[in-house]
């Protein structure tokens, strides 16, 4: 897996790369502030991102928030604070495993393997909800089509249905683009 650390102390992040290496890992990059990692992971492309939550300039967490907004790169927080509120504060932030220091292999191990895993997750989550918008969309675009061709041809409703379907299917396009065209046309004899 390719992990960029972004920790503030050198000594730390030195030793998170140790462990990462040994687990058979590729650190792909260190950053030692909220702003350089946003910025490195633009660049570097991970897999996953090791965060120490308090950072200079940008703070971890708003620097989780950046990266899973543009970036959707799993993110494993790691602190040296036991703080629930840290903790609700990460799972907004987009943080997909959390750890309090000190840490050993085998945490960050699971912690990056499980981040990576709920990542993939969500992505496909996202992308489903994504698909089922579009689809009702397109519904809501074939149903409006379908009410104006009832009402001004003077179509049953199965009638309209049918027309839309077959001029989609005639034309190789979408039935949504037909209904489009359809609302487009009676707009213009409104």
């Amino acid at each position: 897996m390719r992990v960029l650390i972004a920790e503030d102390d050198p000594v730390i992040a030195l030793g998170l790369e140790h462990k990462l290496v040994a687990l058979g890992h590729e650190v792909v990059g260190w950053a030692t502030d909220g702003e350089a990692a946003v910025d490195a992971v633009e660049r570097a492309k991970p897999d996953a991102v090791v965060m120490d939550v308090v950072m200079p300039r940008v703070d971890g967490l708003e620097a989780a928030r950046r990266i899973s907004e543009r970036n959707g790169v799993a993110i494993v927080a790691i602190t040296a604070y036991d703080d629930p509120q840290l903790v609700d504060r990460a799972i907004a932030a987009g943080v997909a495993a959390y750890l309090v220091k000190p840490v050993d292999s085998r945490q960050i191990d699971s912690a990056l393997h499980l981040a990576v895993r709920r990542h993939a997750e969500f992505a496909a989550l996202r992308a489903q909800v994504d698909e089922l918008s579009d689809a009702l969309e397109a519904r809501k675009l074939v149903e409006r089509a379908k009410g104006v061709l009832m009402e001004r041809s003077g179509l049953s409703e199965a009638e309209a249905f049918g027309r839309i379907q077959r001029r989609a299917r005639d034309r190789n396009q979408s039935m949504a683009d037909v209904a489009q065209q359809i609302l487009d046309a009676a707009k213009l004899f409104d």
